[in-house]
């Protein structure tokens, strides 16, 4: 009893977001975004969740949902494998890229552990509390990353692996695989640029299968896709449809997912931070799809699923959607996130911003360094600077200061923005948030 009432507690454990990119607050890093849709018409993402930046995930996953695509609400370690409400009895081990599937009333989370054992548990609400956590047996064909499907026959279909996916129908009780049906290859790296992480949907009678894609410099940095006719293929690759380069200077891999909200489509994916290849944060673009069902590649963005930035309103730093440099994104309080290691010759972009009829000056909020900098405004494109803010050198007391400067003329409409970063020496500054008047 105490036990239920402990996992009850969690579940009302939420925190309420905002739009944007990420769509997960400073401080929480969800990776791995894995997004559907249930009867209820609300969008839910199940990702894995990073706590460390020297190493891939933790003990627990948290649960996204929303309405809109504007308000985010956070349901807190909705699944563990260890701690006082461990639900996975046969090993302790990091839970790593999860999905989720329905039927009959009931949602099952299919989890992955770092020793590449695969399970499965179950819940009576799409965020949990997840229970009763149990092995799938994979006929030692063990892996991560699991994905369900189920198609419009009712029949489902569990997808797994790295280098090599591998596929297999499920049986009713949607807990095990039949294993007479296990098919290894159904896309590969060698053919189809797969990496790991599959997401299966389908859409206009066309299985679309989305998985971190190597096509580009050797690392699984693009969501890649390839289709088919039937689940099991086979697959033809057609190419990337985000690519999450120089979100920041050491990020490694992408992973995400497909799904219609109110008639739109998006692409969940994440970005790193902290220059690791962990501390992963759950992003979000619309996209759209040609003629013939191939997806027009999108670019990384601010804005995310929503309008264009309102640039009158505080912007916090750390949702630049490209770095370029050393500067990175870095928790500096438990809620609080900054771009730090600010060098000369870094550049930070953010997609997109509206300043409306028109503003007329810049504010920044830094945390000074020894040396001081200047910041130099681009508007679209980063070399054609419209303006420039001195920050100065710190003062023996150190702390945040906010620095502004008036713009030869106002700026008006829709536009990227870039901010450069100059000055002597290294880690010039922290940059906390900006805003124009």
């Amino acid at each position: 009893m105490m036990k239920t009432f402990k996992l009850m507690l969690l579940m009302l454990l939420t925190l309420n977001l905002s739009a944007q990119n990420p769509i997960v607050p400073p401080g929480v890093y969800i990776a791995d975004p894995s997004a559907h849709v249930w009867n209820d018409g609300k969008i839910y993402v199940y990702g894995s969740k990073d706590e460390s930046a020297n190493y891939y995930c933790s003990w627990e996953h948290h649960v996204l949902s929303s309405s809109d695509m504007t308000n985010w609400e956070i349901t807190r370690r909705a699944f563990a494998s260890k701690g006082n409400d461990d639900q996975v009895p046969f090993s302790d081990e990091f839970l790593y890229a999860p999905d989720c599937g329905y039927k009959n009333g009931v949602w099952y989370l299919y989890f992955c552990l770092s020793n590449r054992e695969e399970g499965v548990a179950t819940s009576s609400s799409p965020t949990g509390p997840f229970v009763d956590g149990k092995k799938i047996d994979l006929k030692g064909k063990n892996g991560i990353d699991p994905c369900v499907f189920i198609d419009d026959d009712g029949q489902g279909y569990y997808l797994w692996g790295q280098f090599s996916a591998k596929m297999a129908k499920l049986k009713p009780n949607m807990q095990e695989i039949d294993t007479a049906t296990i098919r290894d290859g159904v896309v590969t790296e060698r053919e189809h640029f797969f990496h790991e992480g599959g997401y299966l949907v389908k859409r206009n009678g066309i299985y679309y299968l989305v998985y971190a894609d190597v096509s580009r410099a050797g690392q699984p940095t693009c969501l890649g896709y390839a289709t088919a006719a039937s689940p099991f293929g086979p697959y033809v690759y057609r190419g990337v449809i985000i690519d999450n380069s120089f979100c920041d200077p050491a990020n490694w891999n992408n992973h995400g997912s497909l799904v219609e909200f109110k008639g739109q489509w998006y692409v969940f994916y994440h970005r790193t931070t902290h220059r690791s290849a962990s501390m992963r944060k759950a992003c979000v673009e619309p996209i759209y799809f040609n003629p013939d069902g191939s997806i027009k590649e999108v670019e990384m963005t601010t804005q995310g699923a929503g309008n264009p930035i309102d640039a009158r309103k505080k912007i916090d730093a750390e949702r630049a959607c490209l770095l370029f440099g050393q500067t990175y994104i870095k928790a500096c309080a438990p809620n609080n996130e900054m771009l730090v290691n600010i060098h000369s010759g870094d550049r930070a972009g953010y997609k997109y911003l509206d300043f409306g009829d028109g503003v007329d000056s810049l504010i920044l909020h830094v945390n000074a360094g020894w040396n001081g900098g200047h910041v130099a405004l681009a508007l679209d494109h980063v070399w054609y600077h419209t303006l420039g803010v001195d920050v100065p050198a710190r003062k023996e007391t150190g702390g945040m200061i906010t620095v502004s400067k008036k713009l030869d003329k106002p700026l008006k409409g829709i536009h990227a923005i870039w901010l450069s970063f100059s000055g002597k020496g290294n880690d010039l500054f922290e940059l906390d948030w900006f805003q124009f008047k």
